[in-house]
């Protein structure tokens, strides 16, 4: 499903212009259908007008929070936020956000997040609408407990709560258990990352995904990135990208 129809909310006019030009340079068969500055005016377009593919909400507006106009409209669309504080990530996740992105934005991190939406458009059972679905996608209402793992001639079970983090080695999913013991899981961290509790879990990157009692230090690394030293494996180096870095350091903090 092809991107159609934008709606901006952003109050800085020279920032408006600048995320439309690389909207439509990125995404040419796209209409950017308004351009709005406060909640008041946003709102009221949102109640006279169809809905958006998707909006393009700037965190702070002249007349406060935009997470104020969920408060007065019922939005469906997919949000990507864009802001210059980073200490609202975790807060903007709470609603129909599919990205958090800081500015001056980057064309290459905008085309990602588009790239991320047109994925979960793709790829999400679709439920009654489309945006249904992606809201259904984004939002699960139960995230995995536990994990049968095979274990000698038989299973075992394994919590979801007992387990520091998931890693890739050699093509396999492997879980590192708070005890010390490595364990073979058959999902891959796409599945994964799906079916975990976004409150306690993080994708680190391609290789990890990490729980939130699993992380023993935190160091700056170059060009913004973080590096995270792990427990039971101190000697493994995990690298954040600057583009997660404040949204993995508003998980940790929340």
């Amino acid at each position: 499903m092809k991107l159609n129809k934008i709606l901006i909310i952003e109050d800085e006019k020279p920032n408006a212009d600048r995320l439309k030009r690389l909207l439509l340079k990125l995404r040419p068969h796209a209409e950017v259908v308004a351009v709005e500055d406060s909640i008041i005016s946003s709102v009221q377009w949102l109640e006279n007008n169809a809905a958006p593919d998707m909006i393009m909400m700037d965190v702070r507006l002249a007349d406060g929070l935009s997470f104020e106009i969920f408060n007065k409209f019922e939005i469906r669309s997919p949000v990507i936020f864009t802001t210059a504080y980073d200490e609202y990530a975790v807060q903007a996740f709470k609603y129909n956000s599919i990205d958090y992105l800081l500015k001056p934005i980057e064309e290459e991190e905008l085309d990602m997040a588009l790239r991320r939406y047109e994925t979960f458009i793709e790829t999400v059972p679709f439920v009654g609408t489309a945006i249904e679905g992606l809201l259904n996608y984004i939002q699960p209402k139960d995230y995995r407990k536990r994990f049968l793992i095979a274990h000698r001639d038989g299973y075992k079970t394994v919590l979801a709560e007992d387990i520091l983090y998931f890693y890739t080695e050699l093509g396999m999913s492997k879980a590192m258990l708070n005890t010390g013991i490595v364990e073979n899981v058959p999902q891959t961290l796409e599945e994964l990352e799906k079916q975990l509790d976004p409150k306690f879990f993080f994708r680190a990157n391609r290789q990890f995904i990490i729980h939130i009692d699993s992380v023993r230090q935190i160091s700056n690394h170059f060009n913004g990135k973080l590096k995270l030293e792990l427990r039971k494996q101190p000697e493994m180096e995990v690298i954040v990208s600057r583009e997660k870095a404040s949204i993995f350091k508003s998980w940790m903090d929340y």
